[in-house]
């Protein structure tokens, strides 16, 4: 059985303005815009953000500095200051780190958290969010609003409902009934432009936009009008991609042929293993969290993850939790690609357990060695015994 995703998008409430209401007591409560200097409502510059105060009086991110001030003059203005922003960000993304390896920024303030292969350490996937809301909380004295689903697009829809200080959870089996009576612009990437030709056509909802024919949308819209339809009718595969300082490492592999037959499938995914275990300890890394990608002949991209309760950059340890992965996974289409990641990583030198300290320099003696033989004579200068065919074939009998 395929298991979900969990997503999670996680979105601070009016995080420049809340901050400073929070280091300025007296600014509770009140309307706050941070941005240009309104000079009297002749400034050229723009908002940044504004307090829930601010927003009843109609002004909003990057409004107008000069309309802000005409929308309220008694609101209080007050410049960006990114360097106390930017301390807090980090605040946050130390919290985000500390539930799952898989974070995605969006931007100062918000972020995607798959949170698929750690939430077990934490209860269910909805008990996980409200850990991530408290938290932050607890540590910023800020509130964040989130969104959990098992796409990217709705997450972020989801964090967006019932701000501030929200938490909105959409299930596998609510999912199209969650998106259908939405307006079109929800959808990811769908502007204002496309929006009107839509209307122009009856289209309003992604529930209309959902029952559309294929081709009509491609018509209209080229590549995108597949995304669209895509998108309204719940699918979005889109993974979780963290970027900047090195988080993981991965190999992957396209097969020549879309196949089906577990011993090639496993053959590969062992290779792979030895692959990442090889780079794991040219870096000097060891990792916690073991990740298996799967994409089908569909071009469905499936990702399973689980966290070592200790380091490691052994292949005979990553493989043998990929392999439990691959055989948790019950795909009955044909595989066209899979992957290895392994992050939550940290610096090679690093000790789980003293008592285990010693078996340990033995094994990453005997790993080097092998990792030497094959920087000088090529990758298959020598296997390990998982990987002969016929040791390979009695062992699946």
């Amino acid at each position: 059985m395929i298991q979900e995703r969990y997503i999670a998008h996680v979105d601070m409430d009016a995080f420049f303005a809340s901050i400073e209401q929070r280091d300025n007591p007296s600014l509770k409560n009140k309307p706050v815009v941070i941005g240009a200097d309104p000079e009297g409502g002749k400034g050229r510059g723009v908002v940044s953000t504004c307090s829930y105060e601010a927003r009843k009086y109609g002004i909003h991110s990057a409004m107008p500095i000069s309309q802000a001030y005409r929308c309220c003059p008694n609101a209080i203005f007050l410049p960006v200051n990114m360097e106390k922003y930017s301390n807090v960000s980090e605040q946050l993304y130390e919290i985000f780190y500390s539930f799952t390896p898989d974070i995605e920024s969006i931007s100062i303030d918000e972020a995607f958290l798959d949170i698929s292969g750690s939430y077990h350490l934490f209860g269910t996937p909805l008990e996980t969010c409200k850990l991530i809301k408290e938290k932050i909380k607890v540590q910023t004295q800020l509130t964040a609003s989130v969104g959990l689903a098992p796409t990217k697009m709705v997450a972020k829809i989801a964090s967006d409902l019932k701000k501030p200080d929200g938490l909105v959870e959409v299930k596998k089996e609510n999912l199209l009934s969650f998106l259908q009576p939405l307006e079109v612009d929800k959808i990811c990437g769908l502007g204002k432009k496309t929006k009107s030709v839509l209307e122009k056509i009856g289209i309003k909802t992604i529930g209309e936009l959902a029952v559309m024919q294929k081709i009509d949308l491609v018509n209209l819209f080229g590549k995108n009008g597949l995304y669209f339809w895509e998108l309204a009718n719940g699918i979005d595969e889109r993974a979780v991609e963290s970027e900047g300082d090195v988080k993981s490492i991965s190999n992957e592999t396209t097969f020549r042929k879309d196949t089906s037959n577990d011993r090639e499938i496993e053959s590969e995914l062992l290779r792979l293993c030895e692959k990442v275990s090889m780079r794991l300890r040219a870096d000097n890394f060891k990792g916690r969290t073991i990740t298996l990608k799967i994409r089908t002949e569909g071009f469905h991209t499936y990702t399973r993850a689980t966290s070592l309760k200790q380091t490691t950059n052994f292949a005979d340890v990553i493989y043998d939790e990929i392999q439990k992965l691959y055989k948790n996974c019950a795909i009955n289409k044909k595989i066209r690609l899979v992957g290895v990641k392994i992050s939550n990583l940290v610096s090679g030198d690093f000790k789980d357990n003293l008592f285990e300290e010693q078996n340990e320099e033995k094994m990453e003696s005997l790993h080097v060695a092998v990792d030497k033989i094959r920087d000088k004579f090529g990758d298959n200068a020598i296997h390990r015994a998982g990987t002969n065919q016929e040791k390979y074939q009695e062992r699946n009998k």
